[in-house]
């Protein structure tokens, strides 16, 4: 390390607060500081910046493959969704109308104080701006449904929605967010619950292979559970704060959308059905997860499978004749670790010395740094640094893409490993209510706690402490008896508590 690049990150780590003196200003510092994303004009609203947006298109591809392989299609449906829509189904429009926006007029004019709206061009029907898609997609769904040959129907769109939101933060909760939402039709019960269940485990096998973030799945309770749901499918990830966040829900609506805009078939049995239904869904907000999981005080850390750049080749050169010899060499590497796909870039940048971009790429979270100069092309070796360890080793350039390829490989490992660790030393079992509130308030975490199955015990756990339950586990009705931690009475098992985001 030279001295400028020591310089670089002490001036960094003096204008970069650290997780322990304060967690969420550490994270805000992070998104922008990395040129993730930045506020906008409009209140709770953001701007992704291109290399944030870079990693949501990582997330976006993998994602679109898992679900083009389990036999789903995309399409896209209205941002704007009649008002009327939203009566026909009672709990839904409950669980959202404090969330949503409201278009009442489609024309401004001029006047002698600027632009104002008109208010001859009054809609006759106000337009609700999409918070989520059940009504508009289940009222199209009415005209693509008639017997048992049109199911099933399995959708999934890429999209925005407004959620208005008076406290926000970049990424994890904002009035505007990007996401998908799949959507799909079934002739009976037992396929919507398979494929609530299936989604399930397609953002499981998501969250830890590709984000290497370990994930509780499990069902949410039913004051946690999506508006106009059965039952509501989760995974749950632990922050290096000790606070939990919901990651991604799979739902199944049963029939209460297909009854609430009369979707029926006509089944085999020459009998005319109500269509059954789910939908799920995962959002930018795993952005923010991401960020939270891996990173450390030395600025943002990507797992390889979803860096823009896998790879930042830096060329080290003092003399102008050395400049050519060592950004030629860099396009070597650069061209031979592409040819088995990984991504990389040359960073040949006359603006900024090597230790600048050192400390640069290293706060971009960028998994593996290579750097080239003219006593390198000389030893015929290269010097790689990892992100993940902040290690550097000097290796042979012969056999360097298979070296790469291999310690990728290592670093998406780790990552997951150590975060796999994170969230076992910070998962409690508790057996009293003085435990309980003992763990949240010194160790934070998961807490692993009876609780007697009722609505009440829940939100006075809530309300004293502002745990909430964050699932009740896919085994929970062949989990151990007890008795609940709060209440007293009898318990059927053990739901995982925490505080979340």
């Amino acid at each position: 390390m030279d001295i400028k690049q020591i310089l670089y990150q002490k001036r960094m780590a003096k204008n970069f607060t650290s997780r322990k003196e304060d967690y969420s200003q550490w994270y805000n510092e992070i998104v922008i500081k990395a040129d993730l994303a930045d506020y906008s004009a409009v209140r709770g609203s953001m701007v992704i910046k291109p290399y944030g947006y870079a990693i949501w298109e990582m997330m976006q591809a993998a994602l679109d493959k898992k679900f083009k392989d389990t036999g789903h299609v995309n399409a896209y449906f209205p941002l704007f969704i009649p008002k009327s829509f939203f009566s026909k189904e009672a709990k839904h429009v409950e669980g959202f109308a404090k969330e949503c926006a409201v278009v009442t007029h489609y024309r401004l004019k001029n006047d002698e104080t600027g632009v104002v709206v008109d208010p001859d061009a009054k809609l006759e029907e106000e337009l609700i701006v999409r918070p989520t898609s059940e009504t508009i997609i289940w009222d199209t769904y009415k005209k693509w449904v008639q017997s048992w040959r049109d199911l099933p129907i399995l959708v999934n769109q890429w999209a925005n929605v407004v959620r208005w939101e008076m406290r926000t933060r970049l990424f994890l909760r904002t009035s505007e967010f990007l996401w998908q939402e799949g959507h799909t039709a079934h002739a009976t019960r037992l396929e919507a619950e398979e494929e609530a269940k299936k989604m399930l485990g397609v953002y499981t096998d998501f969250a830890e292979n590709f984000m290497a973030m370990p994930v509780l799945q499990g069902i949410k309770t039913e004051n946690e559970r999506f508006a106009g749901a059965l039952e509501t499918y989760c995974i749950e990830a632990l922050m290096q704060d000790g606070k939990a966040l919901q990651a991604g829900t799979s739902h199944f609506l049963g029939q209460n959308f297909a009854k609430a805009f009369d979707v029926k078939f006509l089944s085999k049995e020459n009998k005319l059905e109500y269509v059954w239904a789910t939908s799920w869904g995962v959002s930018t907000r795993l952005m923010g997860a991401l960020i939270m999981t891996h990173s450390d005080d030395s600025g943002l850390v990507l797992p390889p499978k979803l860096a823009p750049f896998q790879v930042v080749i830096v060329p080290i050169y003092r003399k102008e004749e050395e400049k050519i010899t060592v950004i030629e060499k860099g396009k070597q590497i650069k061209a031979e670790l592409e040819r088995v796909g990984i991504r990389v870039k040359l960073d040949d940048r006359d603006t900024q010395k090597p230790g600048f971009k050192f400390a640069e790429w290293e706060f971009k979270g960028v998994p593996l740094r290579i750097a080239i100069g003219p006593r390198d092309i000389t030893n015929n070796t290269v010097e790689l640094a990892r992100r993940d360890t902040l290690t550097k080793s000097v290796t042979d350039m012969e056999g360097l893409r298979e070296q790469v390829l291999d310690l990728l490989d290592e670093i998406q490992n780790n990552l997951f490993a150590k975060a796999l660790d994170f969230r076992n030393t910070h998962t409690t079992v508790v057996n009293s209510w003085d435990e309980f509130k003992d763990v949240l308030e010194n160790k934070g975490g998961f807490i692993m706690a009876h609780w007697d199955g009722t609505s009440e015990t829940e939100e006075q756990i809530k309300a004293e402490t502002k745990a909430t339950i964050r699932s009740i586990p896919l085994d929970y009705d062949n989990s151990e008896e007890g008795v609940c931690v709060y209440s007293g009475k009898p318990s059927k098992g053990r739901v995982v508590f925490a505080k979340s985001y």
